[in-house]
């Protein structure tokens, strides 16, 4: 197969392992040259550019680790918004007569596409290692540090060793420098990846410490680090990414760490109370 060029590199990493039979290489190659319409058109679509059946789009995504086609297209709108530039992505999505409703339905069916990415088992055990763990350290920058900020205040109303780190450059080495054997980083990454981000991370993987990343890829460098890996559609209707999906997922941990330290977080979040009522924090 000729090369996807800048962008896409990853699906020529992943069809190289994959060895994809000719008809298969060819929905590929449809995949590569037409990298707008695949994130967009329906399968049927896809598999007359490349001259084979739907089925057959539906193995090769398969072939290429992916649940099946919708699994692969999330990958692909995700990457493909990810590359053009913001300007470009509101041009995309063009105006809204209702920008309410607009937003809502999008939202509503990042919700929908989530809870089909994510097997219960996944976030179970995302919630396990979350509930065990020594510290915890939220990272997420941009308007994605809004659910990390969630995260992280509402974990520590309910007694566990969580912070948050929503800054870059020395802030973000001394934080995660800290990390080791028993601490688990949440990184919360949406659209583009931050080169210091995917650098902290390493580091923090390499001196023992467990990662989970909410992310809206299920490829590329900070993906194949983590253990645990929740995936959260994040497609606007203007030039920004929705967060909606992320901060749901948010809330799913919060509620199973606070349902796995019952009397703990119970306790935790009775202090709080009484120090909102002793610092006179809000009105009656």
């Amino acid at each position: 197969m000729e090369p996807t060029g800048p962008g896409l590199d990853w699906l020529d990493d992943i069809m190289a392992a994959a060895s994809l039979p000719k008809a298969q290489q060819r929905v590929a190659e449809a995949i590569a040259r037409n990298p707008q319409l695949a994130s967009y058109a329906e399968i049927a679509e896809v598999a007359a550019r490349a001259e084979v059946n739907s089925s057959t789009v539906v193995r090769t995504a398969q072939s290429l680790g992916f649940e099946g086609w919708p699994d692969l297209q999330r990958e692909l709108r995700s990457r493909y918004l990810a590359k053009i530039s913001s300007e470009d992505t509101l041009v995309e999505h063009g105006s809204h007569p209702s920008p309410l409703s607009a937003a809502l339905a999008k939202d509503m069916e990042n919700l929908r596409l989530t809870l089909d990415a994510n097997a219960p088992e996944e976030v179970e055990s995302a919630i396990a290692t979350l509930a065990a763990a020594r510290s915890i350290l939220v990272v997420g920058h941009g308007s994605y540090a809004a659910p990390a900020s969630v995260m992280a205040h509402l974990g520590a109303t309910m007694g566990y060793p969580i912070s948050l780190e929503s800054r870059g450059g020395v802030h973000l080495v001394t934080a995660t420098n800290r990390l080791g054997p028993g601490d688990v980083l949440l990184v919360i990454n949406i659209w583009r990846s931050i080169r210091q981000m995917v650098a902290a991370v390493e580091s923090a993987h390499q001196a023992g410490a467990t990662v989970i990343l909410i992310s809206d890829m299920r490829r590329g460098r900070l993906a194949a680090i983590a253990e645990h890996l929740l995936i959260v559609p994040s497609e606007g209707i203007a030039f920004f990414q929705s967060v909606t999906a992320a901060t749901s997922v948010v809330y799913a941990l919060l509620a199973g760490m606070q349902s796995a330290h019952p009397a703990r977080s119970r306790e935790a979040i009775r202090r709080s109370q009484q120090l909102w009522k002793d610092l006179d924090i809000h009105l009656e």
